[in-house]
């Protein structure tokens, strides 16, 4: 059980540093403007008022829960074989 998780965490750390990778090159080359708008498409929420703002990211987020799911099906689809 405890092998298993510790796999988990392994390949999620790899995960993370070659999106890190990728992050940085992109950056490096001059894309880092070929930036996803979140926080700012049509159908998130920001209500200011005098001394307070509360953002409401609904359309990032249905986004992001779009995207992580397609991801991680072909992950898994791929370990699968």
């Amino acid at each position: 059980m405890m092998t298993q998780m510790a796999k988990w965490l392994i390949g999620f750390g790899v995960v993370l540093i070659v999106i890190g990778g990728i992050i940085l090159l992109a950056n490096r080359l001059g894309l880092a403007g070929l930036k996803l708008p979140l926080g700012r498409l049509p159908g998130d929420l920001r209500i200011q008022g005098d001394n307070f703002t509360c953002f409401i990211p609904i359309a990032s987020s249905i986004l992001l829960s779009i995207l992580l799911t397609i991801i991680l099906n072909l992950v898994v689809r791929l370990l699968n074989r």
